[in-house]
């Protein structure tokens, strides 16, 4: 049979572009392992928020006007009377926290799991880039607005700069465009906000997912998977193309993997649908998220002549700014601001454990890594809230911890005896099989107790059972306290 002209076209361009191969390499037979759980959504919902951010961003600069005279009402325009603008506009704001939720929840998944140890340093030194270009595109797109809250944000943050001695007045200087933060400011970061920032975080994602797919993905266990880099699909039976598809061949040596693509990708669609309903809920019923990520003093013109009572950044920049108010001399916050994320940046060389994933570390780092989830959560509430003495007080001692986490962590990390690992991926109960335990539970912590309605009617209602709870809180106490031995 002759074939089509488009499978003719298609033949032309395989000959020249390996379209094939990259999907091959990539997706069909990326062998990823086989108990991944639910840390790995975020991973892949980060590219969805990214590309979300992209999308929208372009539709928000066909109306918006990058002048400090016309850039609020832009908004409000978009707002208003653009078709869908309102949409577009929440979808964009809200897509920037969820952005760093997922990507937040992300990194904790490398702290969880030891992601950054030898040998993925390079995919978590790019990822901690990719980190700090998100914070810098979400940095200037916080001006674009143009509200009250932009303006004196912006304000005091560039004038941090300035504290850095010999070049500070003049780095302050260039960053601004002008000596106050005007019109030349708003035009610069519109700029980087939707041409440089962007380009870099592009590259930073291929650099990233290649890193990756080199040393291949971590797991659960923090186990290395005896496996080789297939660069085509091998001719087998249909005995041996199961084992291939569970990972069991030992004459391939993949152990305990499963092909990226069909399997994770069908996986991510249900993390992504989990996701959307979230996301779509937020922008419909709550997108301002009570002032936490639209602040109620960017619905107010910029005013250069008037200064908010609290002037305090976006909810995701607040850990970092909390430690830069806890310290008393300029520069030294800057200093320790900048040091919170150079550090992160250190992880794999100050990490000294010889495994990688919590499950099979001593109680210390676990101990330890709570009391930095804690530090990192109370940073970030203090840096919303005004900086009295008392909060000042807390801030310090919750800095102290968070920098005490990496400092010491190679002495804790050399200390701790760790359990003995695994030869193959341990299996982890999926949702569907924890279903039953969890509805025992429910029907544990409530009680059926009849209640008579207005009619006369009896009907049976569930009212909690404060024994149950009380049951159920100490199992997970006695549970939380052995995984912390």
């Amino acid at each position: 049979m002759k074939p089509s002209r488009l499978t003719l076209c298609g033949n032309w361009i395989l000959e020249r572009f390996p379209l094939t191969n990259l999907w091959n390499e990539h997706m069909a037979h990326y062998y990823a392992p086989k108990n991944f759980n639910f840390w790995y959504f975020f991973g892949s919902l980060a590219l969805l928020v990214l590309v979300n951010q992209f999308l929208t961003g372009i539709l928000l600069t066909m109306n918006y006007k990058p002048d400090a005279k016309l850039a609020f009402d832009s908004v409000e325009y978009i707002m208003r009377d653009v078709n869908w603008g309102w949409l577009v506009r929440y979808m964009h704001s809200t897509g920037a926290s969820a952005f760093f939720i997922v990507v937040y929840l992300h990194m904790f998944r490398g702290l969880l799991y030891g992601s950054f140890k030898h040998p993925r340093e390079l995919i978590w030194i790019f990822g901690m880039l990719l980190f700090v270009a998100l914070m810098a595109e979400a940095f200037m797109g916080y001006l674009l607005p143009w509200g009250q809250m932009s303006y004196w944000g912006a304000q005091v943050i560039i004038s941090l700069f300035s504290a850095i001695p010999v070049v500070g007045d003049e780095l302050s200087l260039w960053v601004r465009g002008d000596y106050v933060v005007s019109d030349a400011t708003l035009n610069r970061f519109f700029a980087f906000h939707v041409i440089a920032v962007p380009l870099v975080l592009v590259l930073l994602v291929f650099l990233h997912i290649v890193a990756l797919h080199e040393v291949g993905s971590n797991n659960p266990d923090g186990l290395d998977l005896k496996k080789i880099k297939q660069t085509g699909r091998r001719k087998s039976d249909e005995e041996e193309e199961e084992k291939i598809l569970r990972g069991n061949n030992p004459d391939l040596k993949i152990m305990d993997s499963i092909p990226f693509h069909p399997y994770y990708t069908v996986k991510d669609l249900v993390g992504v649908a989990v996701f959307l309903l979230f996301f779509a809920t937020v922008i419909f019923f709550m997108p301002e998220m009570g002032g936490y990520f639209l602040e109620h003093a960017n619905f107010i013109p910029a005013d250069p002549m008037k200064t908010p009572e609290h002037i305090a950044p976006v909810w995701y920049f607040t850990p970092f700014y909390a430690i830069l108010r806890a310290i008393p001399d300029k520069f030294a916050g800057v200093i320790g601001m900048g040091g919170a994320i150079v550090v992160l940046f250190l992880l794999p060389w100050l990490d000294r454990s010889k495994v990688r994933s919590i499950r099979y570390r001593g109680g210390i780092y676990k101990k330890a890594l709570l009391l930095f989830v804690i530090s990192f959560l109370a940073l970030g509430y203090l840096g919303t809230q005004p900086a009295t003495p008392t909060a000042t007080t807390f801030a310090r001692i919750f800095t102290v911890i968070y920098f005490g986490f990496f400092l010491l962590m190679p002495l804790y990390t050399r200390w701790e005896k760790s359990k003995p690992l695994p030869k193959h991926l341990t299996y982890q109960p999926s949702l569907e099989e924890r279903l039953p335990a969890l509805i025992d539970t429910f029907h544990e912590v409530t009680v059926l107790t009849p209640v008579q309605l207005q009619d006369g009617t009896v009907v049976n209602k569930r009212r909690p059972n404060a024994r149950g709870i009380l049951n159920v809180i100490t199992r997970l106490a006695i549970k939380l306290k052995k995984s912390l031995d």
